[in-house]
């Protein structure tokens, strides 16, 4: 056989088989693009804050000798993956949560005296934590996938209302707000085939909110008076659900 045949032979095969393997590879792409790159889930959450504050101080002057405490609370959650490759995705929740703050510790006799004591509920906000994560995926084919992650978090304070009990207490309304402020967001979790496209998911978070209300009195005999507190919410973020992959 003429050996310049055979070669250009050769060369023939080497870009059929390498137009076959880059076609190959792209079917593969495009197939786990098409099949699971995205990852929607339905979760309920408890949320519960691991917090601390300063002690309440009147005026920027006179600190009051109790802090607050925020409660916990029970909320539906919604939230998307996008999975960058088999291991790596990027995590978005939305939700939102109502929290009671209340007085905690014992009030100096200024504060006493109106009768703002341990365990008087002062406001109530709501909370839309918008929070970003990149995950890392361990067993991306398994039917257990546990995986971790880390990201940012935006806390904004849609709506602070002080309480009837506040309001009274100071003889006057009150205006509430607290500081909308940045932070991180850990996680760990797991997802569980129970189909092909569904599976049921646990997921834990900490998130770091470190934030300062302010209470000012706008009516009555001590208009003018303002209270602030610093308060670090840190809440352990608990939730379980169902997913569905596309």
């Amino acid at each position: 056989m003429n050996l310049k045949y055979m070669s250009t032979m050769r060369q023939l095969m080497k870009k059929v088989l390498l137009l076959s393997l880059s076609l190959s590879l792209f079917s593969a792409q495009s197939f786990a693009f098409d099949a699971k790159d995205w990852k929607l889930r339905l979760r309920g959450l408890a949320i519960v804050p691991d917090d601390s504050s300063t002690t309440t101080v009147l005026n920027n002057t006179t600190g009051q000798g109790s802090g607050v405490t925020v409660d916990n609370n029970l909320v539906p959650e919604i939230d998307i993956t996008y999975m960058l490759s088999s291991h790596w995705g990027i995590e978005v929740i939305a939700g939102v949560s109502n929290h009671d703050i209340s007085v905690d510790g014992t009030s100096t006799a200024t504060l006493a005296a109106l009768g703002v004591t341990d365990g008087t509920k002062l406001f109530d906000t709501w909370v839309l934590p918008p929070t970003v994560t990149f995950q890392y995926h361990f067993l991306p084919e398994n039917t257990f996938r546990p995986y971790l992650g880390a990201g940012i978090n935006y806390t904004a304070f849609l709506a602070d209302n002080a309480t009837t009990t506040a309001e009274t207490a100071f003889g006057g309304g009150i205006k509430v707000s607290t500081e909308n402020v940045w932070g991180y967001a850990i996680q760990a979790g797991m997802d569980y085939d129970i189909s092909e496209s569904w599976y049921l998911n646990l997921d834990v978070k900490y998130i770091d909110i470190d934030t300062s209300a302010k209470l000012g009195v706008t009516s009555g005999a001590l208009a003018g008076n303002v209270l602030n507190v610093d308060v670090d919410v840190n809440p352990w973020i608990v939730g379980i659900g169902i997913g569905y992959r596309f």
